[in-house]
This record gives C-alpha cells, sequence and structure tokens, in this order.
C-alpha cells in the first residue's frame, strides 16, 4: 500500500520541482519507510536545488550509510561540514562528524 505522505509530497512536487523542502520532505518520508535508495535520490535532488540545505546532508549521508555506501557516506559527510560550518548550523555538524566518526575505515 503506498504511503500517502509519499504520494503527496510527489504531487506537490510535480507543481513545484524546485521547493527544496518539499524535496526534503519526500526523502524524509522514504527514510520513515527504510526506503534507503529512494531516499537518496530525493534528498540530492533536494541538495541540487538548494546546495546549502545542511539538514539534507546529513539525511542524505544516513541514507547512504543505510545502503552501506560508505565512501559516498564519508564524501557527503566532508560536503555537510562544510556547509553547515559556513551556515552555522551547529547540529547539523555535530551529527554528521559523529556519522563520519562511526563509519569503519
Amino acid at each position: 500500500m503506498p504511503n500517502p505522505k509519499i504520494e503527496q509530497f510527489k504531487k506537490i512536487l510535480q507543481m513545484d520541482p524546485k521547493d527544496e523542502t518539499l524535496w526534503f520532505g519526500l526523502g524524509k518520508a522514504y527514510m520513515g519507510d527504510n526506503n534507503w535508495a529512494e531516499a537518496t535520490t530525493a534528498l540530492e535532488q533536494c541538495i541540487q536545488v538548494r546546495p546549502n540545505y545542511s539538514a539534507a546532508y546529513f539525511a542524505l549521508a544516513q541514507s547512504l550509510q543505510q545502503l552501506e555506501q560508505l565512501e559516498q557516506c564519508r564524501s557527503i559527510c566532508e560536503k555537510g561540514i562544510t556547509v553547515a560550518t559556513t551556515n552555522g548550523d551547529l547540529l547539523v555538524i555535530k551529527n554528521l562528524e559523529e556519522l563520519r566518526t562511526s563509519l569503519p575505515s
């Protein structure tokens, strides 16, 4: 059974594909369903629309970790830390650093 939340995000995104908060919401909804591949796609689109959306980097890194794409996850952590530092998003910096540190070498 399709998730009504996901279907709603997709419907609205057809009208406004440049809304980064909708892409982020769609990514988080997919994460809630443990659909990591679709979450990754939506969160990458969020970052493409708004490259300084630091929370999207953390969510993307989490999704990549779940997919066991560890090198990509590490790379997104690095980029996200840079963006979050520029934005002054201390909680996102902390979360990304913790995630990066938890990755196997």
